[in-house]
């Protein structure tokens, strides 16, 4: 199981612990550091079964700093994909990556679901 995050995230650091109290086992990946590439954001989408819009991190600095909200829309697919691979900080946090499931941000009733056995 991946977890993608940024340490210094507090929403990022409730999933860590929220894993940690169920004694879950994952590689941690910090998002800033290690950008997802375009080729893992396409699977994760395409496994995921979300909007792609859900993989930004609409309330970033970045995301408001490069005016998204209004960009976004008459941006293609491949634009959208391009963009969130530039940077990591576009990119919603944390993502959790299993045999099953990908989910952007942290919902623990449907990450709970993910990781029943």
């Amino acid at each position: 199981m991946l977890f993608v995050c940024y340490p210094k995230c507090t929403t990022c650091q409730k999933a860590q612990r929220w894993l940690d109290g169920r004694g879950e086992r994952y590689v941690s990946r910090d998002i800033k550091l290690d950008n997802p590439s375009e080729a893992e954001l396409r699977d994760w989408h395409a496994r995921s079964g979300l909007p792609l819009k859900r993989f930004f991190n609409t309330s970033g600095l970045q995301y408001k700093a490069l005016g998204l909200k209004d960009r976004l829309p008459a941006m293609s697919e491949d634009e959208q994909f391009a963009l969130l691979a530039s940077d990591g900080m576009l990119v919603k946090r944390p993502i959790l990556v299993t045999d099953r499931a990908v989910l952007p941000g942290f919902r623990e009733a449907d990450w709970a679901a993910a990781l029943e056995k």
